[in-house]
């Protein structure tokens, strides 16, 4: 059996940590628009077609904070990215998408092209080509090409 006071201290430090536990703000729960959001994807492919690059960032950078779910926004968000040369911003989208939509190929596509022109990622790009041809289901002779190029150049 514990002492009597080393039973006291140790009752009172599990009573500090369970009072600093409850004490902590709890996080608010993200609420998902997505009537919102799909409006504001709308609109920034809109301003995007219109050549309204900026505009377009804007409005899908928001709706992709209020539903980082949609597989179309993170991809278009990501491409517009790439093109204005926000290559890390734009590895961070195509990520968090695939996190939420780990079976959209053209995530993977995106990624795969990013990581291995861009950011000299070779092994992850391999992998992206690798996933989006199995998730494509289709045997392009380009991405064949292309993963058999960076599977030389890894050996």
């Amino acid at each position: 059996m514990m002492p009597e006071t080393a039973r006291a201290v140790l009752l009172t430090g599990c009573l500090a940590l369970l009072a600093g536990c409850a004490s902590q703000p709890k996080p608010e729960p993200i609420v998902v628009n997505t009537a919102e959001a799909s409006e504001l994807t709308r609109r920034a492919w809109e301003a995007h077609q219109q050549g309204r690059k900026k505009e377009a960032l804007e409005r899908y950078r928001e709706a992709f904070t209020m539903n980082p779910g949609n597989a179309l926004t993170a991809n278009n968000l990501a491409l517009l990215l790439r093109e204005q040369g926000h290559f890390d911003e734009a590895v961070t989208v195509l990520e968090t998408g695939l996190r939420h939509s780990p079976a959209t190929a053209e995530l993977h596509y995106n990624l795969a092209v990013i990581s291995e022109l861009y950011l000299l990622e070779l092994d992850g790009a391999l992998a992206h080509y690798r996933r989006y041809r199995e998730l494509a289901g289709t045997e392009e002779k380009q991405v064949a090409g292309w993963i058999a190029d960076l599977e030389r150049r890894l050996d």
